[in-house]
């Protein structure tokens, strides 16, 4: 799956990832964030997500971009050991997109056009 964040230069976007846990153990996962632009990338709440059994929980992610190239990275969540359970290893691309630049400030300026 892809995640995508769209917004302007310098700014930042959040985007959840739903996790549904079907059995009846808990789940926990290690979120990692890999690949070229991984440091424009962050998890606010830590990279320990637990999910009780039977629920859901929502992981957010945060994006700033500094650069108007598209950033791109994985998010690994990597299962841990709980009471003798797994879960599957999950991945999600995610990828941003710059859709306009909003002027940090505007100056004006007279300077002479052309001086012998």
């Amino acid at each position: 799956k892809t995640i995508e964040f769209t917004g302007a230069l310098h700014a930042t976007v959040v985007q959840q990832v739903r996790l549904k846990n079907p059995s009846s153990k808990t789940l926990m996962y290690n979120a990692i964030l890999v690949g070229r632009d991984a440091d424009d990338f962050s998890l606010p709440k830590g990279n320990t997500v637990t999910i009780a059994p039977k629920r859901q929980t929502n992981i957010n992610v945060e994006f700033t971009s500094r650069f108007l190239h598209p950033a791109e990275a994985v998010l690994l969540l990597i299962s841990k050991r709980v009471g003798g359970i797994n879960g599957a290893t999950l991945t999600f691309s995610l990828k941003s997109e710059v859709k306009h630049i909003e002027p940090a400030d505007i100056l004006k300026c007279k300077s002479p056009c052309y001086e012998l």
